[in-house]
């Protein structure tokens, strides 16, 4: 009922005891995401307002009755548990930083990490899938090695939609604004105690932006806030809504998290000397740090773009190009013209940085790349992909070879390793195993664990997720005036009291290319899969399509139309809600987790790892990590059918090998049981699921490989480029531009008669010929490259370098030589070209010139 008269809001918050004032620092550091005792003594304050908070620390100590605080102070077991934390946490953040040396970030050296999301817990809603949670486990993996590590993102007052679905399978989507009083974050502040703001030019009018931070671990995240007084009603919404609004708003976004995080850190005298880029959405602060540069005189506009191109690192997570941001020439001419008018820089100079051979657009990954020197892709599969979709970006170098590497992504084992395994590891894998976890050979001890333990643990695990689906389900259905009595066929094989039937998951982005309804691509088959009484599988599906997905959402319906089949009822489950909880349920709780996307559109994708690591068999397609973890012994394999089919047939080709993969394979031996009641075989195959997966493919290993490939090489380099009032770059940029007016008229031939057979022993003379344009032999590298396998072989070559004689053709052409002795007999390849090469170069391929003879 409506009553009349304006509402009015008072919350009363209780006084925490003395004895339990750290509270407030426990539920001020995020490192509570990952650490279960301390969400523990949380929930025991009063567990069902922790769950009524979304188990926010912060809110429950805002809310909880103090009559409760002061007898959990008085009770000695809750003291007891509140100390073991305490002693933890102070542990943790006693650890001193990493001693620099060999192979390790030096003194001084500091890593800002910028990402338009960041997914840490769900009490902290800035993120909304994949690339929001692997950027929460970086930080979290660089808090965990003492990387010295900030990160940047921006602070939305609505986070990701909160989804319903109804009993047809639409998807309903619902925001929240945030109260920030009650996120883990504090607002930074300057000396005298005033709030930290920070100035953007857009058009017509400067935008202010508040500073938040928020603790985890050893690693501050600042959250740039464009929600305040000094701001239009427009601009205040700017940062609102992840993922939301126009294309100007998008864009002003882009360019809040670029500029205004470049500009925070300015101000808060934090000097990084490594940027990581993770997409293109922060690209922006590859311009507001030339702007910095520029702007104190010390180098032009090209000179500018190599010292700050030196130190920084760009990943791309996209495995399309259409996934790629840009925007029109128009919008960038309007949003940056002050920006050229300060610098006295031709607004097409500013253009270039940012267009494609394919399009007119302002595209934010060719930015990206090209104000960066180190780049990679998430996987070994999408290192490529990635090589491919940017290659004009180095136009004349082969894709293979182009400056883009990969680092195969990881996820943060304390955070999502059920606690369950922990202990079954103190007891059988030995109780230093987390301080081992990349070492391959420590994980032998999982084999050590009695198989009714493993069992026991599988099952324990199985039963909570089961419970919190049922909850869920149960909750949905009732809402859209479901029967309760038709809920008992609903749940006959999702029964807690009775885990024993097989259960197949799948949670994730509803996105087309991820199909999350491949399944159903042969209802007969399914049904034959689904309808063996002693054999029964039930089906869970859980995830969210973007409200604008109108594809991605069309598969729920589909689902759950499906589902609601008489043949189907109880077998299919989808469930609403997907969150952190509910993901991190399912990856420790299902018996396979399922994943069939559209290969190679699969740039890493991490659930499956999150479930190898809790024995959890993964059947999934060979695309992004999987191609890497799939050992055979491990889990089970789709194989892609070819890319020349058209998509529908290779949705049938794949989805038959899903099938047969389930009949043949996954459901008997499951359902191959021994006297003690459990399938010897299947606990053989998740053991090794965990040995062979949770080394790998964790956050420690892949910070580690960031740290070795990209974080200290880039970090060395921007030290060279800084020396002298940064001569290098200016030198460098300075080559390039000669280079490059050089080029086009810069030909190469073959001098020598080439010989088809020699005896071995005896060596091949190669000459060439180089009109170089003006450009010194020594700007030029010439190269021979010797394929052992013939002319199209799979493996690298071996390079072989010809040297400038100082001799020159009457055609006025620098002569190369190489005296090639080779070391195998039989049918032997090679070939020779030419490219730019100078000493201060950090690709030897980054201007992507090229020739063959």
């Amino acid at each position: 009922m409506r009553r009349p008269g304006t509402p009015y809001v008072l919350e009363v918050n209780p006084k925490i005891p003395p004895q339990l004032a750290r509270l407030e620092e426990l539920a001020n550091n995020l490192w509570y995401s990952w650490d279960r005792a301390t969400r523990g003594i949380f929930s025991r304050l009063h567990p069902a307002l922790w769950g009524a908070v979304g188990h926010s620390p912060k809110v429950l100590l805002k809310r909880v009755d103090e009559k409760r605080l002061t007898d959990a102070a008085a009770d000695p077991l809750f003291f007891n548990s509140f100390s073991r934390v305490l002693s933890a946490y102070d542990s943790y953040h006693a650890e001193p930083m990493r001693a620099s040396g060999p192979g390790w970030l030096g003194q001084g050296d500091l890593v800002a990490y910028f990402c338009a999301e960041f997914g840490f817990h769900e009490s902290l809603p800035t993120y909304s899938g994949g690339l929001g949670i692997l950027a929460g486990d970086h930080c979290k993996g660089a808090s965990d090695l003492r990387v010295p590590f900030v990160a940047v993102g921006l602070l939305y007052r609505q986070g990701y939609f909160h989804q319903t679905i109804d009993n047809e399978g639409n998807q309903r989507a619902e925001y929240d604004d945030s109260d920030f009083d009650d996120l883990p974050i504090q607002p930074v502040l300057k000396e005298g105690g005033a709030e930290l703001h920070v100035e953007i030019e857009l058009p017509g009018r400067k935008l202010a932006v508040k500073v938040w931070q928020a603790r985890v671990g050893h690693v501050i995240l600042y959250l740039l806030d464009t929600d305040i007084d000094a701001n239009s009603e427009r601009d205040r919404a700017i940062a609102h809504r992840l993922y939301g609004g126009d294309r100007a708003t998008r864009l002003e976004q882009e360019i809040v998290l670029g500029t205004g995080g470049a500009r925070a850190l300015a101000a808060l005298g934090i000097k990084p000397t490594v940027w990581h880029i993770n997409e293109g959405h922060a690209a922006f602060l590859v311009l507001e740090r030339m702007r910095g540069m520029m702007r104190q005189g010390l180098l032009d506009f090209e000179a500018a773009l190599e010292a700050v191109a030196v130190d920084t690192v760009f990943t791309t997570h996209t495995a399309v190009p259409a996934g790629h941001d840009h925007f029109s020439e128009e919008m960038i001419r309007a949003y940056f013209e002050d920006y050229c008018r300060e610098l006295g820089l031709a607004p097409e100079k500013l253009l270039a940085l940012g267009r494609t051979p394919s399009s007119a657009d302002f595209n934010m990954t060719a930015l990206a790349v090209r104000g960066s020197r180190h780049q990679n892709g998430v996987s070994r599969i999408h290192g490529g992909v990635s090589s491919q979709i940017l290659q004009d970006l180095w136009p004349q170098v082969p894709a293979e070879e182009n400056p883009l590497d990969y680092v195969t992504n990881g996820v943060h084992m304390p955070t999502f390793l059920a606690g369950e395994w922990a202990d079954v590891f103190d007891r059988f894998v030995g109780y230093d195993w987390a301080q081992q976890i990349g070492e391959h050979a420590a994980w032998t001890g999982v084999e050590r664990v009695p198989d009714h333990v493993f069992w026991s643990t599988l099952q324990h695990l199985k039963t909570q997720m089961l419970h919190l689906v049922r909850y869920r389900v149960r909750r949905q259905y009732l809402r859209d005036q479901g029967s309760e009595a038709h809920l008992d066929r609903l749940f006959k094989f999702a029964d807690p009291a009775n885990p024993n039937v097989l259960t197949i998951g799948f949670g994730r982005r509803f996105a087309t290319y991820k199909r999350a309804s491949l399944m159903f691509e042969n209802l007969d088959t399914l049904r034959e899969i689904v309808s063996d009484p002693k054999r029964p599988v039930l089906f869970i599906f859980a995830g969210k399509a973007h409200p604008a997905d109108v594809p991605g959402q069309e598969f729920m319906r589909h689902i759950m139309h499906v589902a609601r089949m008489p043949e189907f009822e109880g077998r299919i489950l989808l469930v609403e809600g997907y969150d952190l909880r509910l993901a991190r349920r399912l990856v420790s709780g299902v018996d396979v987790w399922l994943n069939n996307p559209v290969y190679p559109l699969e740039a890493s994708g991490t659930s499956g790892m999150k479930a190898g690591m809790n024995g959890v068999l993964n059947l999934s397609v060979l695309d992004g990590w999987w191609g890497e973890g799939y050992e055979g012994d491990n889990g089970w394999a789709i194989r892609p059918a070819s890319t020349a089919l058209d998509q529908q047939r290779r949705n049938r080709e794949e989805a038959r090998t899903l099938y047969e993969t389930l009949q043949d394979q996954v459901i008997p031996m499951y359902y191959r049981r021994g006297a003690s009641g459990h399938s010897p075989d299947w606990i053989q195959m998740a053991k090794r699921s965990i040995a062979s997966l949770l080394p790998r493919f964790n956050t420690s290993r892949m910070v580690q490989e960031y740290v070795a490939k990209f974080y200290l090489p880039a970090a060395q380099q921007g030290a060279l480029f800084a020396q002298n009032g940064f001569e290098h770059a200016r030198a460098l940029a300075a080559w390039k531009a000669r280079v490059r007016e050089a080029w086009p008229a810069v030909a190469a031939r073959r001098l020598d008669a080439p010989k088809r057979r020699i005896q071995f022993g005896d060596s091949l003379r190669v000459e060439v010929g180089l009109r170089l344009n003006g450009l010194e032999p020594a700007d030029v590298m010439v190269e021979l490259l010797l394929f052992h396998d013939g002319l199209e072989p799979d493996g690298p070559p071996v390079r072989h370098a010809l040297v400038a004689t100082g001799a020159v053709t009457s055609a006025d052409e620098q002569v190369f030589a190489l005296e090639l002795d080779p070391e195998l007999c039989g049918k032997l390849g090679y070939r020779i070209r030419a490219y730019p090469c100078h000493e201060l170069l950090t690709h030897p391929f980054e201007l992507g010139l090229m020739l063959w003879v």
